[in-house]
């Protein structure tokens, strides 16, 4: 559908990994029993479900935004790290 053609970038398909709370990522299904959406509640902070484990490299929802496709697609993905810029809001008003 919307993924990124990951052919021309060099870098190889990672397979899906279980996260540090027992919740699988990058499989496409985005639902896991484990996962702190199938049970959540106001003891739960939403801090716990942000960081590197709750992203696939290769297979991640995020990679299906425009701006990401054409970041793999035409090889300018440089580094291993997530799009971001220190001091400014590059998203702003993209939508």
């Amino acid at each position: 559908m919307n993924a990124p053609n990951w052919e021309a970038s060099g870098k190889e398909l990672e397979e899906p990994f279980i996260n540090q709370y027992g919740v699988m990522i990058g499989d496409s299904d985005y639902d896991s029993e484990q996962s702190p959406l199938n049970h959540w509640s106001d003891e739960i902070d939403p801090a716990i479900m942000s960081g590197d484990e709750w992203v696939h490299p290769t297979n991640d929802i995020g990679w299906n935004s425009p701006e990401n496709r054409q970041l793999v697609e035409k090889e300018t993905l440089q580094t291993n790290g997530h799009f971001m810029h220190p001091n400014f809001d590059v998203g702003k008003h993209a939508d």
